[in-house]
Order: structure tokens, then C-alpha cells, then sequence
């Protein structure tokens, strides 16, 4: 979801309307000044762990058995980065009265919140402390936008493709249907949705079959029920998730999934950066095999401090450093490219110029691409996007139980997501890193990508079963 925002009219601080009008008229009392309260979000950069409770040989206690057994099917071993951040060091933060909003394992950071922008010199001078990074900075935060809930059964019938209903275009152009005829539809796959929220999702009939095995809010604003919060997310599941015969299918209808609430609507701060690297943790340590994440950044509220061009390297930002090592963990990312191809910018945003991921660009029925899909390369020279799928006049359901018609690379990227998990259900002995080989090798452009279509659109019933080496 590329910078996507509401308009809020009408918030006000201070006294209620009841309250100022009992004001008595003739006074000429000023009513008192409301204070003006700032939230400063900072990341904490940790010197070491040392001293941690935690040990790489005993990862049940930090790691689900799944991801523990994921690891171990890659021949991947447990290192020092999967080790929790040092909780005695989180304790000692919490002791001068920052609230600390999360942390991340890998890149050994914390995230914490005061209203005192004093606070910051005195959490630098502690002595497991490297450096503090303003994330951001605002007046007081209100409680995220609620959306009122609307149970709906509103959910046509398609008027044509039969069994796959509104989904067999973009599955088909995918050859995504042999791979579904061959019995390979998702199941005991874990895919992980990194959205702005599922609205209704848990309130329409027609999602009702959906295996959703866990959710969570990393926002920075979270709330206590991401299914009050924005839409986008579902959209976003189903394209993948959507089990209706004659109404609609999905791209892997039978996976379990798990919806994951990192963005934050109104605003746009580096600490979705930090929200984002907390959600890719928290489904790596739960078992996830496949994340979705439609979103994506270079420009923030404040200006200064922007992404640039040159910053398109895969390893300048801390979004982009997560996501280069998502592979290396045993799970592949697939990240939309961007809505910026008529913009000014043009180009890919992060984590999108990450290596060892699937960048997805847009493309309508016909294969052509979309005028809006960002393009590459990445500023080292990398091929982006990666592939292509199906993102313009994409079907979809919305948050109100309707299909309809989007576009977006942000429904490329669960489209091609889906049917991702799909081939590595038929070809468990892969590693991500093979698995992201082999998607790039079955598509058209394999052989001459560039930075438009990267290596284009995948043919998944090239490769039902895939037994060779992969380099």
C-alpha cells in the first residue's frame, strides 16, 4: 500500500462543545491553554546481548517448533541474531520511564516511546546504549481511526469462468490452475500478511472458510482489534485466501494465514520501518514459510529525512536490511514494486530493492504492464522488479464483502504470493533462496529481463514438480 492516507476533519483537543458553550457569556475568562503534548518515537541501537537469558541451543525458548523445524529442513542454523534483545536491557529502559513499543531481534533495537524529548539524552547514557534514532515526532496521538463495523453477506455470483469464478483470470495467466489441479492449493503452507488492517475480515460470510491461525498489531498506533482498521489488508488476503467455487477462488485458497498490522494510516514516519521488521520477526518465529507485504516507502511526513535514490541499494535502509535477510531465515518475501510509475519518482520503493526477495510489478490481463508499476533497477544494478502478476483491474473482495475491481501492485504481490506457496507445497525440498531462483527461471523473460517487467510473468505449471538442482 503506497502512501496511503485518510483525511481526518474535525478533531479537536481540549473542552468538549457541551463544555465550552456553558462558558457564561458575558465573561471575559479566557478559557486555560490546552498543552500541547508530543509522543517521540525513538530507535534504540544496543551495543550487544550479552548477558542474555537466551541460548542458540535452546531456541524453543524464543522460536515456534515450526520455525525450528523450517531451519532445520533448509539446513539452517540458529545464530546469534535470532537471540532476543537482552531483556534485562529492555527492563533498565522501562526503569526511566520510556515505554518500550518492541524490539527486533536481528538488528539488536528497540523501539520506545516518551512524551519527554529530554528522555532521549538520558537513555544514551547507558552503557549497553550505542545510539538513539528520532523515528517520530507529533502532538498528541489520538487513538487510530475506527471504522464502523458493517456484517455484510453482500457477495455476488460470478458471471462467468465457472469453479474459480472472479479469480481464474489471474490465476490462469499465472498457470496457476495446474498447479491447483495437481492438489497443490496451499495447504499446510503458513502465509504472513504485513497490512494496514483487515476490516471486516472476520464480519463477511464469504470469508468465513479462511484458516487465519494468528494475528497481531505492531503499528505505531496500535489497536485492539485490527479488524476495525483499514481495508486494504482485505484485499489483500483475498486474493490469496478467497475458497468460493463458482463466486471466486484464490491463489492458495487452502493456506493458513496469519494478519500482521504494521502500517499506520495517517501517518507516514521511519517507524514503519521498525513496525514492519517486527512483523517479519514475529511471523518468522511462529512459522510462517511465505510473507506478503503490499507496502512500501520513500517519502516521509518530514521531508529531511526522505528516501533517495541512491538509497535504493537493498542495504542503506534498516526496512531493506530486514528484508535481505528474510531468505536466510528460510522464508521467502514477496513485496510489491510500487504504485510510482507515472510519478516523479518513478522508481521502486523500499523494502522493494531488497535482494533475495520476489518484487512484484503490475500487469493487466493481457500481460502489458501497468503505466503505475514502479520500475527498477536497483541503484547497484540488480534486476527489479523481479516478476510480474496480474495488478491492474485486479478482482478482489473489499471490506464490505463485495468483489470489484482494483489496481495496485498491491494486488500483484499477494496473486503472486499465493501461488509461491503453492509451488513450494509441490517442491518442499527447495530452500527460499532456490525457491526465489526457480520463480525468477520460469518466467518469459528469463532469459532478457529488464527493468520494467523484471524477469516477467511466471508459468508455475512449468515446474508442478521440480527435482533438479538449483543453484
Amino acid at each position: 500500500m503506497m502512501r496511503l492516507r485518510l483525511l481526518i476533519l474535525g478533531l479537536t483537543l481540549g473542552l468538549s462543545a457541551s463544555s465550552a458553550l456553558s462558558q457564561p457569556v458575558a465573561s471575559s475568562k479566557k478559557p486555560d491553554a490546552v498543552a500541547v503534548v508530543r509522543t517521540y518515537l525513538y530507535r534504540v541501537y544496543l551495543h550487544d546481548k550479552q548477558g542474555t537469558p537466551y541460548r542458540v541451543s535452546q531456541p524453543s525458548k524464543f522460536l515456534s517448533p515450526r520455525a525450528i523445524a523450517r531451519r532445520q529442513r533448509q539446513g539452517i542454523a540458529i545464530d546469534s541474531l535470532d537471540l532476543p534483545v537482552n531483556p534485562a536491557y529492555v527492563q533498565q529502559l522501562q526503569g526511566l520511564g520510556v515505554k518500550v513499543r518492541g524490539t527486533s531481534r536481528w538488528h539488536n533495537t528497540v523501539m520506545v516511546a516518551s512524551n519527554d524529548s529530554n528522555m532521549v539524552g538520558r537513555v544514551s547514557q547507558l552503557a549497553f546504549v550505542d545510539s538513539c534514532k528520532l523515528l517520530y515526532q507529533s502532538p498528541v496521538m489520538p487513538d487510530a481511526v475506527k471504522r464502523t463495523k458493517v456484517e455484510s453477506s453482500l457477495f455476488p455470483d460470478s458471471l462467468a469462468f465457472g469453479r474459480y469464478g472472479n479469480g481464474y483470470q489471474q490465476i490462469k495467466q499465472l498457470g496457476g490452475i495446474a498447479l491447483h489441479e495437481a492438489g497443490f492449493t496451499g495447504k499446510g503452507m503458513r502465509i504472513a500478511i504485513l497490512d494496514a488492517g483487515f476490516r471486516n475480515e472476520d464480519r463477511i460470510p464469504a470469508f468465513g472458510n479462511v484458516r487465519i491461525v494468528a494475528t497481531k498489531d505492531f503499528a505505531p498506533r496500535p489497536t485492539k482489534d485490527i479488524f476495525e482498521e483499514h481495508y486494504h489488508g482485505t484485499m489483500v488476503l483475498s486474493t490469496m485466501a478467497m475458497n468460493r467455487p463458482d463466486t471466486m477462488i484464490g491463489t492458495a485458497p487452502d493456506a493458513d494465514y496469519v494478519l500482521i498490522r504494521t502500517e499506520d494510516i495517517p501517518t507516514e514516519t521511519p517507524a514503519e520501518e521498525d513496525t514492519w521488521t517486527m512483523g517479519v520477526e514475529f511471523a518468522d518465529s511462529i512459522g510462517a514459510d511465505v510473507i506478503n507485504s503490499s507496502l512500501g516507502y520513500h517519502k516521509w511526513d518530514n521531508d529531511t529525512v526522505n528516501i533517495r535514490l541512491r538509497d535504493l541499494d537493498g542495504r542503506s535502509t534498516y526496512i531493506s536490511r530486514t528484508a535481505s535477510m528474510i531468505a536466510s531465515k528460510g522464508m521467502v518475501l514477496c513485496n510489491s514494486a510500487g504504485n510510482d510509475g507515472t510519478s516523479s519518482w518513478h522508481k521502486i520503493n523500499v523494502p522493494a530493492d531488497a535482494p533475495d526477495i520476489l518484487t512484484v510489478g503490475a500487469v493487466d490481463f493481457a500481460g502489458e504492464i501497468a503505466p503505475f508499476s514502479s520500475l527498477g533497477p536497483a541503484q547497484d544494478g540488480r534486476v527489479k522488479p523481479d516478476v510480474c502478476s496480474r495488478g491492474r483491474m485486479a478482482y478482489v473482495v473489499n471490506g464490505e464483502g463485495m468483489i470489484t475491481t482494483a489496481n495496485g501492485t498491491s494486488f500483484a504481490s499477494p496473486i503472486m504470493c499465493g501461488m509461491v506457496a503453492c509451488l513450494w507445497q509441490a517442491n518442499p525440498q527447495l530452500t527460499a533462496r532456490q525457491l526465489i531462483a526457480l520463480v525468477r527461471r520460469c518466467s518469459d523473460r528469463w532469459q532478457w529481463p529488464d527493468n520494467v517487467y523484471g524477469y516477467g510473468i511466471p508459468d508455475f505449471s512449468k515446474y508442478c514438480r521440480y527435482l533438479k538442482d538449483i543453484e
